[in-house]
């Protein structure tokens, strides 16, 4: 018979970035963790794993460093200091400076590889946080008194409270009969690395294309990332340009204040779809991240969402924990739905909607948009309110966040 686990008071299904996140928060409050993660964790760290970036949101830079991450990737972070938005090839756009909200950038760009990097690395510091990899969860069972994990291998784990990190094909909100919402967008985001001639600034750019975002996000050195939305249809058409075409068409797209540019790296593509869990919780159970809710990469905001979930439930868990009170009670996670809810269907709706909004050409439908940007761009209070929203710092914040607000 095989041997299981010790018990742990939190288990969390999957090692990605916001699973990680949880993870140390947790840990670094004492709380003893195990991580369980479906792909070896070597893997994760490999450069071809994930191609994205991350636009790391003050707020979110916040919950890192709380979590004892954020100094092991600084030295891989671009801070934003600009953000402009334009619609399409018009000549109407907002132009956002940091300066206009005080010293601190709105956030920055760190490459996905370098997140896990560093997540790890404070991982291995933690002696009561555990990674089980190459394992999965194939059943659980919740009761009164905690939660029984039946892994892949035969062992099984003991704890009071599961964590579903585990992606937007969550295998722990299918089992716990969790529905959602969803649809697909029919749109596929092109990411890759450009190197360029003159220096970004810290300038991020996003224009609003009718066929989907463009957006320019600054990287450390003379390197910036671009996420390119295309119909799926076209996706493939793109993806096998020969080289010296496919700079070509990043190059009308891009226009010429970066000078010249080359391609670095590989090319990768994402589908892009919508979801939205109907419950974040469970009995002894939490969804976090892309497990309760995905959303249109269109503001760069979707692990930003994840990290605040990891701010809010790290808060109610640690509170309870030092209380010596149940972290998996049913009070504590209906806390957590009621906190989290509203904050997350807001931008999904506004992320759906700027999609859907931006992709129409309709005369009337541009005139308003327009005038709109412009309104954004003329009212100081409304445009401040817009770049405090952009950084993370607006709501109903978790106490990692408001410190030093």
């Amino acid at each position: 018979m095989t041997a299981s686990f010790p018990p742990f008071d939190v288990a969390i299904a999957g090692g990605g970035i916001v699973g990680m996140s949880l993870a140390l928060s947790l840990a670094r409050a004492g709380i003893s963790v195990a991580v369980i993660e479906k792909t070896p964790m070597p893997s994760q760290l490999e450069p071809m794993f994930d191609g994205r970036v991350s636009a790391i949101a003050e707020g979110s830079r916040r919950i890192l460093d709380a979590a004892g991450a954020w100094a092991g990737m600084t030295h891989e972070a671009q801070p934003i200091l600009d953000i402009r938005v334009s619609d399409g090839n018009t000549p109407f756009f907002i132009h956002y400076d940091h300066h206009e909200v005080g010293s601190a950038p709105f956030g920055y760009i760190v490459e996905n590889r370098f997140i896990r990097h560093a997540l790890h690395r404070a991982a291995e510091a933690l002696p009561n946080l555990s990674i089980i990899d190459n394992n999965s969860i194939r059943t659980f069972e919740p009761d009164a008194g905690g939660v029984t994990l039946h892994l892949g291998d035969g062992r099984d784990i003991r704890c009071s409270l599961l964590i579903g990190a585990d992606g937007k094909q969550s295998s722990l909100r299918r089992m716990a009969g969790i529905d959602t919402v969803e649809w697909n967008y029919r749109q596929t985001a092109i990411v890759c690395t450009i190197h360029h001639e003159r220096p970004h600034d810290g300038l991020a750019q996003e224009r609003f294309l009718p066929a989907g975002p463009f957006a320019v996000l600054p990287m450390t050195g003379q390197r910036s990332s671009l996420v390119w939305v295309e119909p799926d249809e076209r996706v493939k058409l793109y993806l096998e340009l020969p080289e010296e075409e496919f700079v070509q068409e990043i190059r009308e797209r891009v226009g010429d204040y970066l000078g010249e540019m080359r391609a670095e790296g590989p090319r990768f593509a994402y589908p892009l779809s919508l979801m939205h869990a109907q419950s974040y919780i469970g009995p002894r159970l939490a969804l976090i991240g892309d497990a309760a809710h995905a959303i249109h990469p269109i503001a760069g905001q979707g692990v930003n969402l994840g990290f605040r979930d990891v701010g809010v439930l790290s808060e109610l868990i640690t509170g309870r924990f030092r209380l010596g009170l149940d972290i998996g009670s049913a009070d504590v996670l209906k806390h957590y739905q009621r906190w989290r809810r509203f904050d997350n269907v807001t931008m999904l709706a506004v992320t759906d909607g700027l999609n859907r909004l931006f992709r129409t050409q309709l005369m009337p439908v541009r005139l308003a948009r327009e005038l709109g940007m412009w309104t954004v761009g003329r009212i100081p209070p409304l445009k401040r309110f817009f770049m405090r929203h952009a950084m993370g710092l607006v709501g109903d914040l978790p106490e990692s966040v408001k410190e030093n607000a």
